[in-house]
């Protein structure tokens, strides 16, 4: 991923825009690429929701069987609260 600093006014307020809504930027009248506001995404948020292979392995995650927390509790005693040393 590249990162542009915005310094042109012109440029500034499509960004401006683009926080609030999506802008698509055009050539020749063909969209070529959209500007979507990250305002308040984290660099890794935003790595992972741009990264096809991690949605892959999301996907493939969740064609596996699933395990309730019912399950786990029993299996692990999660629901059993802790001693505590006095």
């Amino acid at each position: 991923m590249k990162t542009l600093e915005v310094d042109e006014p012109a440029f500034g307020a499509v960004v401006d825009e683009a926080i609030l809504d999506k802008v698509v930027l055009t050539r020749g009248g063909q969209p070529v690429a959209v500007l979507v506001g990250v305002s308040g995404v984290d660099q890794e948020q935003l790595e992972y929701s741009l990264d096809e292979n991690f949605w892959k392995w999301i996907a493939e995650r969740r064609k596996r069987p699933r395990v309730s927390l019912a399950e786990l509790d029993a299996r692990y005693g999660f629901d059993k609260p802790e001693e505590t040393a006095n």
